[in-house]
Order: structure tokens, then sequence, then C-alpha cells
């Protein structure tokens, strides 16, 4: 009988075959087999020269597959971390990514030194920001807004999951269409991905993730540019707009935000010093 170690070492190999690079090729075997097993990584390190449990080399080679086509492992467990939390993923949504925690970040920031009750997250998909912006300030209530129906049922379950959805509603629409209320924090993880970019995405994205949810017309900033212009009048005085953008967009999402009447407060780099997020006041309060 094979160890768990000799389980992963096939796994890893048959990764890198696949065109996965050495060290995502390791931590995606790793945590699969973590998935199958239900254990943490300690207990993974620690028991890894022992025999393979019963029934687990056919479940995790089951698993190996499907990473080797390229299905992201989020999809693959249903599950990905964002802000400390544990959410349910499917292709409906786009898998929550590091960098978007920056939005987190400035909303509770501008909510724990402003009076802040509604925030209001556009393109919400899995609810990442939504539920995370409820779970740091109890007195805030969210509204996700998203155009696809199986993206909000998806947000919605992941409100409950969480003990927010009494915090947490949803909306069918287009960006801000249709929406009279008067928010005083909104934020966006927009589509961004230029149209033309289709073919240099990597196949996890492009074949795995709704196209409705990341290509934002010929530039990538038409989306951002419409949003840009309709959230003015749907934002409380002194309120702030929140939205990231993608790599080499900040000037462009710069000039179109001055040009629409906002006033940049500040532009935020991930975690590799790219720009990725833009905070956003209105010029005339």
């Amino acid at each position: 009988m094979a160890s768990v170690a000799q389980r992963l070492a096939a796994a890893r190999a048959r990764l890198e075959a696949a065109g996965l690079g050495a060290s995502d090729a390791a931590l995606d075997a790793e945590v699969l087999a973590r998935h199958v097993l239900g254990w943490d990584r300690a207990s993974l390190l620690a028991r890894s020269r022992d025999p393979e449990p019963s029934g687990f080399a056919g479940t995790f080679e089951a698993l190996i597959v499907r990473r080797a086509g390229r299905v992201p492992v989020a999809q693959i467990t249903g599950l990905r971390e964002f802000w400390g939390l544990e959410f349910e993923v499917t292709p409906d949504v786009l898998v929550p990514r590091p960098e978007t925690e920056l939005i987190v970040e400035e909303a509770v920031a501008f909510a724990r030194a402003h009076p802040c009750r509604h925030v209001v997250d556009v393109g919400t998909g899995s609810g990442c920001l939504a539920v995370a912006i409820a779970r740091e300030l109890p007195d805030v209530h969210v509204t996700g807004v998203d155009r696809s129906e199986a993206a909000l049922a998806v947000a919605q379950r992941n409100a409950g999951k969480h003990g927010v959805s009494g915090r947490v509603s949803v909306r069918q629409g287009d960006l801000l269409e249709g929406m009279t209320i008067s928010a005083d924090l909104i934020v966006s993880n927009p589509p961004y991905v230029p149209d033309g970019d289709v073919g240099s995405l990597d196949p996890e994205v492009v074949e795995h993730e709704p196209h409705i949810a990341l290509f934002g017309g010929p530039s990538g900033t038409e989306v951002i540019h419409r949003l840009l212009q309709q959230a003015g009048c749907r934002l409380a005085p002194h309120g702030r707009l929140v939205v990231e953008f993608g790599f080499g967009q900040a000037g462009m999402v710069t000039r179109l935000a001055e040009s629409s009447g906002w006033q940049v407060v500040r532009v935020r780099e991930d975690l590799q010093g790219i720009p990725r997020t833009i905070v956003l006041a209105a010029s005339s309060p």
C-alpha cells in the first residue's frame, strides 16, 4: 500500500505535466489531499509517511484528474478562503482573490471613522465582499447587486453560512440601474479584463470562471466607467466609492474618475506593489 507522501509525489508530477508550475502543483496536490482526508496541514506533515487510508487513492485521483484538466482548486473543493472566512464557490462566481481584500480594508476603515449604515456591493458574485464587510461592521446593512441570478443564490448561501443573512440582502440588476437608495459606501470588484485578453488568460480563468464577471469591454474599463457615472447620485454626502481595477489600468481609471466628477482619495497597491484599488469621494458633496 502506498503512503500519502507517495500519492502526493505522483500527483505533483501529474499536475506539472499538465502545465502547472512546480510550486503550484505541490500546493494544489496538498490542498486536495487535505480536502479528501479532512486533515489540517500539521496533520498532513506529521502523517504523510503513513499508509494511505482506505478509499483515499480513488477519491484523490479523481480530484487530481480534474485539476490536471485545469479546473480551479476552489471549484473542485467548492470552497475558498477570503478575509479569514470560508466561502462557497461555484462556476457561477469568480474565485475570491487576495487583492480584493483591499476593498474590505478600505470599507472598514471608512466606516469606523464616518457614520455608515448602508453599503452597496456592485457585482457581488459569491458575496465575499458583502459578507466580510457585514461581519466586520455589525451596524451596517449591505446590499449585494449582480446581473446573475445564480451568483446571487451563492451570495445568499454564503451570507447564511456566516450568520449575516439578516443584514445582507441581494438584488438582481445591472450595476446601479434602477436603484434609488442613498448609500454611505459603494464598493465593487467589477469586470475589468479587456475583451482582447481572452487568449492570454490561464485556462482556469477563461474556461471555468463566468465571462460576465471577467470582461469589461475593449479597454477593460467600460464597466468601471459606467459605474463611475451612475454612483455619484446614489452616494450619500461625504460617502466613498471603492473600486478594484486591473493591471496597468490605474492611469486610465484615475482619468475616468476625475472626468466623471470624482476626487481621488488614494490608490492602493497590492502586496506585489501593483495598483489595484481606487478610493473616491464626490468632488462636490
